[in-house]
């Protein structure tokens, strides 16, 4: 996958690495903070946490764990590995590089307007 393609595929990565980091979570906290935090504007299913908690764990970079809540309940957290780390940083570079260009190039677009009107 080409570093183009990390704009659309990893925000989801992204956001997930990026909790990871501040600490262990499972996957119904996961969709509750990013949905909370960013206003409701983004909405991601826990199907979805699901299908990249569970790519990003066979390819290492991040671990899971059982954690028993209450007296029979048990709960999968998650937690970053260093491999993961590595990762959410190369992501977290490419996302900004990305929305640079694309800030860059509606606010040339912008002033062209502006200067033919």
């Amino acid at each position: 996958m080409g570093k183009q393609n990390y704009f659309f595929s990893g925000i989801t990565d992204i956001l997930i690495l990026a909790i990871l980091c501040e600490h262990d979570s499972y996957v119904y906290e996961i969709v509750k903070f990013i949905k909370e935090k960013s206003n409701g504007c983004l909405s991601i299913s826990q199907n979805t946490v699901y299908a990249v908690t569970y790519k990003l764990v066979n390819e290492g970079k991040i671990s899971e764990y059982s954690k028993l809540v209450g007296k029979k309940r048990t709960r999968i957290y998650y937690h970053i590995e260093d491999e993961g780390r590595a990762y959410y940083e190369n992501l977290l570079e490419s996302f900004h590089n990305a929305y640079s260009g694309v800030e860059s190039i509606l606010n040339i677009l912008k002033e062209d307007k502006g200067n033919k009107q």
